[in-house]
């Protein structure tokens, strides 16, 4: 299938709320705002809602995100940014024990639907994020994938950081594992 890719912006923005509504609002509401500087303090407040707090950060440019269509609809997505728009990584402690020379970029969430996964959608989107930290200057990106091999199946799940072996095709390395089967790959682009 072809797939076509937009950034996420104000114009776009009905797109992403549909896929995010069709999937029933992402881990239980996510909205993909969970490596955002906002994410604990949205979390601890009952009157914001992720929703909102992500339309924010599009509203101010301090979201990248780049969405995949298929035939004109949006099917999954790859967020990117700057340490500074994502500084949320999971495993926060093991992650800093390791570090070394902080990451220009990081790539934070891949999503695709449920009825589109294995078929590109994620490869569509990590590229068309690659392209967009290029011409920003590109640098060492990070990314936090899981594990696939030798691991046991994940029945009804999906890797919201995207599998070890999407970004190894696009030359990311392992750098250090921070959780059971969750490693940072880096790359220079």
């Amino acid at each position: 299938m072809q797939y076509t890719t937009r950034l996420l912006t104000e114009e776009t923005w009905p797109d992403f709320a549909a896929l995010v509504e069709r999937s029933n609002g992402i881990w239980g509401g996510c909205w993909c705002i969970g490596f955002h500087p906002d994410a604990a303090a949205v979390r601890a407040d009952p009157t914001v809602r992720n929703e909102d707090a992500k339309r924010r950060h599009v509203r101010r440019g301090t979201n990248h995100q780049v969405l995949v269509y298929a035939d004109g609809t949006a099917v999954g997505w790859c967020q990117f940014g700057r340490p500074p728009e994502l500084p949320n990584v999971q495993n926060r402690g093991t992650y800093e024990r390791g570090a070394t020379t902080p990451p220009d970029w990081r790539i934070g969430c891949v999503f695709v639907e449920s009825r589109h996964r294995g078929q590109g959608v994620a490869r569509a989107a990590v590229t068309t994020a690659l392209d967009e930290i290029r011409a920003a200057g590109g640098g060492i990106v990070e990314a936090y994938p899981e594990q696939t091999v030798d691991r046991p199946p994940q029945r009804g799940a999906y890797l919201h950081t995207g599998p070890e072996e999407l970004f190894t095709a696009f030359g990311f390395v392992r750098d250090r594992r921070i959780a059971k089967w969750r490693w940072v790959m880096r790359a220079t682009v």
